[in-house]
């Protein structure tokens, strides 16, 4: 073969998806005999809702090629899901279904014609996929002390500038990277914008169901006709491997599921059957399932909490997260502090970090921060969470996790927040 081969200067240039490469990297550090906390990649740390694997075990023997679109069982499944949890009304002609709401993702920037929207920060792989497109990213600045929030107004100063300009907004809530999500209010205020300037949005809402007081609400509500919901198995069911995504997209809009089911048909084909055949049962109402979220979300509430507070006091700027089971502290106000160590950005921050407390986590930068801004993503998953719904189911649901409790059953996770209060204050 020739030494230079014509690989597209596009992929060429790009790295591996950063919380892929930490995760690989944490895997070959503990390989190699050395004690590192994992609190890079943000997989759920919850075993796969029981009937769910059951369903699987049910469907093994499933071969066949299923519909590009989905299964028509699946597919009604997610319609009357969205129907029952959020009152949003979608049909089995609504839905598609891919191997992971990632790759639906780039299939749809790659059929629909427009400038990406992104408020930073934003999880690592919504402005690569752009690139890979050759859509253009437009960021949106967002505040720290505003929760790292988009604004109707930061979403409409974007807008004026081109008027007419086809836009997608993607939004992302309970967020990845910082845990924070919207109130009913600030989502009907971003509805109105976007419908006034015409706006899609792709609204993200896979950790929606892990939202912790079980309180999510869709921006589709407010904005029927112009929000995609983007869902899956991956962070409240804990099938992150499975790869199953869905996409629920308004009627008026059918044109877009049609372009989509076209480009699926020429790359993946269909999803795995056994696992679209376990996945109704997924979105079927059962008490076991609701029994599953009560506490997974009770866990995740009580372990946030505990470690906004320790990086709180140790010198961090962040509140407590709404949802998911992230955190996107800011160490500017130890600026100097951290200067004087050599010191001066995220990734170096992050790097230090690693290689003196063994905590890995992502600097503020992957997820389109400035790197002098001293911000990192840290995943608190790193703990056994089977262990720990057992035991707070068996406490009962009134039951308070207290520190007792995280301990025992979030030992990881708690040593790395603690080794990290500890360095800081250093």
């Amino acid at each position: 073969m020739k030494e230079h081969l014509p690989i597209s200067c596009t992929v060429k240039n790009m790295p591996v998806s950063a919380t892929l490469g930490i995760n690989e990297r944490s895997n070959a550090m503990i390989k190699a005999g050395k004690k590192v906390y994992k609190l890079g990649l943000g997989q759920s740390p919850f075993p796969v809702a029981s009937p769910v694997v059951q369903a699987l075990k049910d469907n093994a023997h499933q071969k066949d090629y299923l519909p590009v679109r989905g299964l028509k069982e699946l597919r009604e499944a997610v319609a009357a899901y969205y129907s029952k949890a959020q009152g949003l009304s979608f049909t089995e002609d609504d839905i598609i279904i891919g191997p992971g709401s990632k790759e639906l993702m780039f299939i749809l920037q790659l059929v629909y014609e427009a400038d990406l929207l992104l408020p930073s920060p934003s999880w690592v792989s919504y402005a690569p996929q752009a690139a890979l497109t050759g859509r253009k990213v437009c960021w949106l600045n967002t505040e720290r002390d505003n929760k790292w929030l988009l604004t109707p107004d930061t979403l409409g100063a974007e807008c004026a500038k081109e008027p007419g300009r086809a836009r997608l907004l993607l939004l992302n809530y309970p967020n990845n990277p910082t845990g924070y999500s919207y109130s009913p209010a600030e989502l009907e205020a971003l509805a109105k914008t976007a419908r006034r300037h015409n706006v899609l949005i792709l609204s993200d809402e896979i950790y929606g169901e892990v939202n912790h007081d079980g309180s999510h609400v869709s921006i589709a509500k407010f904005y029927p006709e112009g929000t995609i919901v983007s869902g899956g198995l991956s962070k409240w069911c804990g099938a992150g491997g499975w790869r199953l995504g869905t996409f629920a997209v308004p009627a008026g809009l059918r044109k877009i599921v049609d372009a989509m089911a076209v480009a699926a048909s020429e790359t993946f084909t269909s999803v795995s059957a056994p696992v679209q055949y376990a996945a109704v049962k997924a979105f079927t109402p059962d008490s076991r399932i609701e029994n599953y979220l009560f506490h997974s979300r009770k866990v995740l509430k009580a372990l946030g909490t505990y470690c906004a507070d320790t990086l709180i006091s140790a010198g961090a700027k962040l509140v407590r997260p709404d949802g998911g089971f992230y955190l996107f502290p800011d160490f500017s106000p130890l600026k100097e502090k951290l200067s004087a160590q050599g010191v001066h950005d995220s990734s170096a921050m992050c790097e230090k970090l690693l290689e003196e407390t063994g905590v890995a986590t992502l600097a503020g930068g992957c997820f389109g921060r400035p790197e002098d801004e001293l911000t990192l993503r840290l995943s608190y998953v790193d703990f056994d969470g089977g262990a720990a719904i057992e035991k707070s189911e068996q406490l009962g649901r009134d039951a308070v996790l207290g520190d007792d409790f995280l301990r025992e059953k979030c030992k990881n996770t708690v040593e790395a927040i603690d080794a990290m209060g500890a360095w800081f204050r250093k």
